[in-house]
């Protein structure tokens, strides 16, 4: 019988490998056209790879959390019956990595290829044919008899669970252990003692190690932080709201962007993205603003397009699509990358200070941290006021001490007079 050998497709411009991040087949499945094979990332986003035919799985590329490069084989099947191919020419495997059927009875005979039209990529929340045969129903979780195992004995309700796909596989309920208590998850057994467990670092937890450690590694740090009184820029908001009509909500983040943006005009270099091998220094006219946004898969970076050309209502109502993207894994590559300057936050767990790590190659991170109220002499009386620290990490290769505590300041003077967030 035919081997189909499917190799991994250029799923993304420049990318030249990918992380297998889940299985969902196994050698000896049979599996039909279009069933899901294997959650593939990239440092821009997990692609799901589904099979162009049908037959029998007789070789995987590896085990989850192995690197595969662009081109390799991915999976062989063992074909059942006729398979339609293409000409060589019409998908040539040198800018298009694709699938070939080789036809093997006669060892010694020249053996011929057909290069098999493949679908590139087909992303996580898209419809496919589940694989059946280890997978059980009950309520509305859906998950294999392992997966069910596991969570038992970890204590871990699996409706607590997100899954992309709907269906929970080992992946999500890994992400969900690493996650879950920062997000309020509480075991079933809290008192329990269980053994403990080594955890590959995988997926989409890996990218951020290794672009964390990168940052690190390369670019020498420096955070300089300031109290800010938002009393007022707080109050506006109140007001701003009160009287919203149908607009979107505002929290203080959207007008946090205007002064970042409103400064950035008299303070180029904090805008800017370094590249090391070059030597190069740009810095950008536009603000594309990145947005830390915490997921249950990891940290995520969206970005805000051209920030500095929307007022804070449409960015209230970016911030809220992007985040939703983030947290849905429906964000697209493009949505992700390409931030000239990014902001942090913790909300209200924000703490006193913090110290956040520059998404290289930027050269500037911007931390605004949790808003107290305390006992503050203005003038020659003590007043309640609302106040907040506000954190920014620089690179010092490119930006001085003086120009972030320049820069800062400058935000400072705008946030607290917030009518000047409005003035042209």
């Amino acid at each position: 019988m035919p081997r189909f050998t499917f190799n991994l497709p250029d799923i993304g411009e420049g990318i030249a490998e990918a992380e297998i991040v889940a299985w969902h087949v196994k050698v000896g499945d049979m599996i039909s056209e279009d069933q899901p094979l294997a959650d593939m990332m990239t440092d821009k986003a997990t692609v799901e790879m589904e099979s162009p035919v049908s037959g029998v799985v007789t070789k995987v590329a590896g085990e989850a959390g192995d690197v595969i490069a662009i081109g390799a084989m991915l999976v062989e099947i063992e074909v059942a019956g006729e398979v339609k191919a293409e000409t060589a020419e019409a998908a040539p495997l040198a800018t298009e990595p694709a699938a070939s059927i080789v036809e093997d009875e006669n060892p010694h005979a020249p053996e011929p290829i057909f290069v098999a039209e493949v679908t590139p990529t087909s992303v996580a929340t898209a419809s496919a044919q589940p694989a059946a045969p280890a997978a059980e129903t009950t309520g509305k979780v859906t998950a294999s008899p392992a997966v069910r195992q596991r969570a038992k004995e970890l204590g871990v309700d699996l409706t607590d669970v997100k899954a992309a796909g709907g269906h929970i596989r080992h992946a999500d309920l890994d992400a969900f252990l690493s996650y879950g208590t920062q997000m309020g998850y509480r075991p079933v057994h809290a008192t329990a003692r269980r053994a403990d467990e080594a955890v590959k670092v995988m997926g989409m937890r890996r990218r951020i190690a290794d672009n964390m450690a990168a940052s690190k590694r390369h670019i020498p740090h420096f955070t300089y932080v300031e109290e800010i009184d938002v009393t007022a820029i707080e109050a506006m908001r109140a007001d701003l709201n009160a009287n919203r009509g149908t607009k979107p909500k505002l929290t203080l983040l959207p007008m946090l962007i205007v002064a970042i943006c409103k400064a950035i005009s008299q303070y180029p270099m904090m805008n800017a993205r370094f590249d090391d091998d070059a030597g190069i220094v740009t810095r950008h006219g536009a603000v594309h603003l990145g947005m830390a946004t915490q997921t249950d898969a990891g940290l995520m970076v969206p970005v805000i397009r051209d920030a500095q050309d929307r007022n804070i209502w449409q960015l209230a109502t970016e911030i809220t699509r992007l985040a939703e993207a983030a947290r849905s894994g429906s964000a697209k590559s493009g949505e992700l990358s390409g931030s000239t300057l990014t902001i942090t936050s913790l909300g209200a767990l924000g703490g006193i200070t913090t110290t956040p790590v520059i998404n290289r190659p930027e050269v500037a991170i911007i931390g605004p941290n949790k808003i107290v109220e305390r006992p503050m002499f203005v003038g020659d009386r003590i007043e309640a006021r609302k106040l907040m620290n506000l954190s920014i990490s620089c690179d010092h290769r490119v930006v001085d001490g003086w120009d972030a505590a320049s820069y800062v300041q400058a935000l400072k003077k705008l946030i607290e007079t917030p009518v000047l967030l409005f003035a042209d």
